[in-house]
């Protein structure tokens, strides 16, 4: 089964290193917690679901530690990764397009896409703007399908 984990975890990640290392995290995750595994239910589908989760957590922690939350009055504006790409002008020209688009948006729809940028969960947006869940996948649905109608001269 290692070697059909060892595909998996490449098809995740992209890279030889890092699906070595997602396998022995599953690995020892697995050994871990071989007390919480129900004998005679699908094991291969319980190590792909740890394989899965690990990783999730870990594109999502890299994803927070990476992102810069706006910290201005209004709040409004998108929130950034570290390396924003101000770094050169045809990169800040790019940003300040992005921000326009998301500027011209109603509140209703920058809120909760900001919040998901910035590395929020789905039902953490719904519960800290009172909404419900399929509203707030929604918006970000429809916020993304924007920004790429709008910005498709930039890819």
């Amino acid at each position: 089964m290692q070697d059909e984990l060892r595909h998996f975890a490449y098809r995740l990640t992209a890279n030889q290193e890092e699906a070595d290392d997602l396998l022995q995290e599953t690995s020892i995750k697995a050994l871990d917690n071989e007390d919480k595994y129900t004998p005679d239910t699908n094991f291969k589908g319980w190590m792909y679901t740890i394989m899965r989760n690990i990783f999730i957590n870990n594109y999502r922690r890299v994803a927070r530690e990476q992102t810069y939350v706006d910290q201005t009055e209004n709040l409004y504006h998108l929130n950034l990764p570290q390396s924003s790409g101000f770094d050169n002008t045809e990169g800040a020209h790019d940003l300040k397009e992005m921000h326009r688009v998301v500027n011209a948006l109603p509140r209703e729809y920058k809120a909760p896409f900001s919040m998901h940028v910035a590395g929020f969960k789905y039902r953490e947006i719904a519960d800290k703007l009172g909404l419900p869940l399929g509203t707030v996948k929604s918006r970000i649905f429809f916020t993304r399908q924007r920004l790429q109608y709008e910005l498709r001269d930039f890819r």
